[in-house]
């Protein structure tokens, strides 16, 4: 499917909004390990997201492409164990990554129960080791929050600081929370970003994102823009009623 750059793409329900999603994994992974020999992304947690890995470990989807070829990293992590319900990881693990039997060696999870400061500059590493001095993802999932925030990228500073370091420790003040995430710098560095946004909560977060003024500090979202890749909007009517 040929998709115009920065369009947002709005379905029906949060299901179908999934199921895109979904296909578009599927579409690129096939693509990547086709001419690259491996499908590297960077997944989100969420609803939607949930729902699209689930899709993924039934058929079609489960046999759509070779998911041993897959490697896989995590654009954030709360700083709980992977056993918890809050992680990403094992929302990951448990709706598609397990199921599908994708090789241990080829997941990489930020590793939550750590000191924030220690899992960030180690997790650093895990991305220079398998990818190299610049990381580059054929896929960037993310997600949005109704302040703006995307990965745990919050309002309120700068979604450059630290930029540098690629990784770097946040502390969600909303949720009294730390948390590890990726730095724009890589998220930027994809094939193709794509954002899923689902709920009518979203609404006026969403238009403000892709619409108002540009202000990364208060919409840290805005700051996602790949300069050589996709950006993808896929949302469900309800998030899209204010666009």
């Amino acid at each position: 499917m040929t998709r115009e750059a920065g369009m947002l793409y709005i379905y029906e329900t949060p299901a179908e909004t999934a199921k895109e999603l979904a296909d578009l994994i599927v579409e690129y992974g096939a693509s990547a390990i086709e001419s690259r020999g491996r499908f590297v992304v960077a997944l989100a947690g969420g609803n939607t997201p949930k729902a699209a890995y689930a899709l993924l470990a039934q058929a079609p989807y489960s046999n759509a492409i070779d998911w041993s070829a897959v490697e896989i990293f995590f654009g954030d992590e709360r700083c709980v164990p992977p056993d918890h319900e809050q992680s990403n990881y094992k929302m990951a693990f448990d709706a598609f990554i397990g199921p599908l039997d994708i090789p241990a060696v080829h997941v990489h999870r930020m590793r939550g129960e750590d000191d924030p400061q220690r899992a960030a500059f180690d997790y650093r590493g895990v991305l220079l080791d398998v990818l190299g001095e610049e990381p580059f993802f054929d896929l960037v999932m993310l997600g949005l929050g109704p302040d703006g925030h995307t990965a745990s990228l919050f309002p309120g500073q700068d979604p450059l600081t630290e930029d540098e370091q690629k990784v770097r420790a946040a502390y969600s003040e909303s949720q009294s929370q730390w948390r590890i995430t990726l730095t724009p710098s890589v998220l930027n560095n994809a094939e193709a970003v794509c954002f899923a946004v689902v709920g009518a909560e979203k609404a006026a977060t969403l238009a403000a994102v892709r619409e108002g003024p540009y202000d990364p500090t208060r919409y840290p979202a805005q700051i996602i823009a790949p300069p050589d890749g996709e950006l993808i909007w896929l949302s469900d009517k309800a998030a899209a009623a204010k666009s």
